[in-house]
């Protein structure tokens, strides 16, 4: 089992930034490949971005403009920085190892 804790969701302002945090714990491994996904209100998953044990990065492309996938392999820790956030952001943002989900965090942005 892997354990994934989203932190560092809120409301924020059109235009606006955000950092996200997924610590992983558990039966999980450095070398285990890393995901960010949403699910917008009534709207399918949609997958955001992929980092792997070597900090290789892969993007949804309408997204990579704005949203940066980092890790911190000492800390088990992958990040989600999203700039000039709109909107249309707005969705619980879930972390993902493997099969393993974890509860999401949720952006709101509204002004």
């Amino acid at each position: 089992q892997v354990h994934l804790a989203e932190s560092g969701g809120g409301l924020v302002q059109p235009g606006g930034s955000l950092r996200l945090s997924c610590t992983a714990s558990g039966s999980f491994y450095n070398t285990d490949t890393m995901q960010w996904h949403r699910q917008a209100p009534g709207k399918q998953s949609e997958w955001i971005a992929t980092i792997t044990d070597t900090g290789a990065t892969f993007y949804t492309p309408s997204l990579k403009d704005r949203f940066t996938i980092t890790r911190d392999n000492a800390k088990n820790t992958a990040y989600l920085q999203m700039n000039r956030l709109q909107p249309e952001d707005t969705a619980v943002y879930i972390c993902a190892v493997g099969a393993f989900r974890g509860q999401g965090t949720l952006v709101t942005v509204s002004s």
